[in-house]
């Protein structure tokens, strides 16, 4: 990968973590908290209580990571397509099938599960600090600081408190994500061109961005219960637990609080990762 290439690839996903964090803030926050009512009192009591800043609560971690797990993420999902081509057809650059390019990205989404679920856990205590009941002042201080705390009294393990369920995530949703942006681009591209355009980017990647979320949305749900079952009594025994014991007290349909979220969130915030990355690449390679 070239500087230029790498530069626009972080700036691009950094991009996207700002625009979609603020409805990732309330998803996760529906999810593990029950004291709200829905969406829009979510919204409406976290502006009333912490205003703006609320919805931005533990963004440096991922901000600062989404490199390393991209860098993983696609890195995986090229080298497994390309030996997947060998080994079917004789040649890493012919034309992948789509079940290659599906079990690449599976391979992909659970190999990132490595790098991302320390940050991840980290945003998703930040988002909820202070809002359990009997909860008196923050705990963190920061991204750091949250890190440092998880390590040294749960454990270098505790970082990796639902890593199962973000590996059940992941692994299937880019999986999905990959093949359908594929499928998209290939029926939408031009006659003869080698790329498709960047307005049919944008398409592909909202609409398999929601597609994937319709499949993640369940083991979300459990990944974020597992990483907040940390504060007084611990709820949960473990990941099939959690998923029984929140389908019995909640319903089935409990699985996907914040599927709605993810999928409106999906479209602004593949826009904003193509586009930057785009606006990035042309003034660092003008010649692009």
């Amino acid at each position: 990968m070239h500087f230029a290439d790498f530069v626009a690839g972080y700036v691009g996903g950094a991009f996207g973590v700002v625009v979609g964090y603020p409805l990732d803030t309330v998803k996760v926050r529906i999810q593990t908290q029950n004291r709200y009512r829905g969406v829009w009192h979510c919204i409406r009591s976290t502006c009333k209580t912490e205003g703006v800043n609320g919805f931005y609560r533990g963004m440096l971690m991922p901000v600062s990571t989404v490199s390393l797990s991209s860098s993983v993420l696609f890195g995986t999902y090229r080298n497994v397509l390309q030996c997947l081509c060998q080994l079917r057809r004789g040649s890493p650059d012919v034309k992948p099938a789509k079940q290659d390019i599906f079990l690449s990205g599976l391979a992909g989404g659970v190999a990132q599960v490595s790098v991302m679920s320390p940050a991840d856990i980290v945003k998703v205590r930040l988002q909820c600090q202070g809002l359990s009941a009997g909860a008196t002042k923050p705990k963190y201080h920061g991204s750091i600081h949250c890190l440092l705390t998880i390590a040294r009294e749960e454990g270098i393990l505790g970082l990796y408190k639902g890593a199962q369920a973000l590996a059940l995530r992941d692994g299937p949703a880019f999986a999905i994500y990959f093949t359908i942006y594929n499928m998209i681009c290939e029926q939408l591209a031009a006659p003869g061109q080698t790329q498709p355009e960047w307005k049919v980017v944008l398409l592909a990647g909202g609409l398999s961005g929601m597609c994937s979320w319709g499949i993640a949305t369940p083991m979300d749900l459990i990944k974020a219960r597992l990483q907040m079952d940390w504060m007084g009594e611990q709820r949960y025994r473990g990941f099939f637990h959690c998923i029984t014991d929140s389908v019995r007290s909640e319903g089935p349909g409990v699985l996907y609080k914040g599927l709605s979220l993810n999928c409106i969130r999906a479209i602004p915030v593949n826009m904003a990762v193509f586009s930057m990355y785009e606006v990035v690449l042309r003034l660092l390679k003008p010649s692009a």
